[in-house]
């Protein structure tokens, strides 16, 4: 177990940017442990908005994040009942969302290949991504920063 122990405290010395944030952004830690090789958080925001801020800090941390299973979700009651819960995103292992689908807001630098690679591990897969956006997609190589698209599982 001891190396179990150092590979725990080593990733989340390389995550703390990240924990830190969610303190400052007042967001609920539930869980911070081992998952196999991976560190896992789960966490609940209070906005969509403190979750985006948590993830683009993950990022700037480790692009990929594979070695990290990040669960945050936006609590309840600071959706409203009229608005369906988002999917969580998670970097690094497969995630479940509503009728087997993720929500990804689109950040700068991203297009359909990045994503399908992120997601898939195959950047050739970007044309399920693009199927599954064709009510926001008129184009696979133009993406808009700020945009919601469904990742297919």
């Amino acid at each position: 177990m001891p190396q179990t122990n150092e590979q725990f405290e080593r990733l989340k010395q390389k995550y703390q940017p990240a924990l830190n944030l969610m303190e400052q952004l007042q967001v609920r830690l539930q869980n911070l442990n081992m998952e196999g090789p991976k560190l896992l958080i789960r966490a609940v925001a209070s906005s969509p908005d403190a979750k985006n801020k948590v993830w683009d800090q993950i990022k700037l941390i480790d692009q990929s994040a594979s070695d990290l299973i990040c669960d945050i979700m936006v609590s309840q009651q600071e959706r409203g009942s009229e608005r369906p819960a988002p999917a969580t995103m998670t970097a690094g292992a497969a995630v479940s969302g509503s009728q087997g689908n993720r929500h990804y807001t689109v950040k700068t630098g991203d297009t359909l290949s990045k994503l399908s690679k992120q997601f898939y591990g195959d950047a050739g897969q970007y044309k399920r991504i693009f199927d599954a956006n064709r009510n926001v997609l008129r184009d696979p190589d133009k993406l808009s920063v700020g945009q919601e698209l469904i990742i297919p599982e």
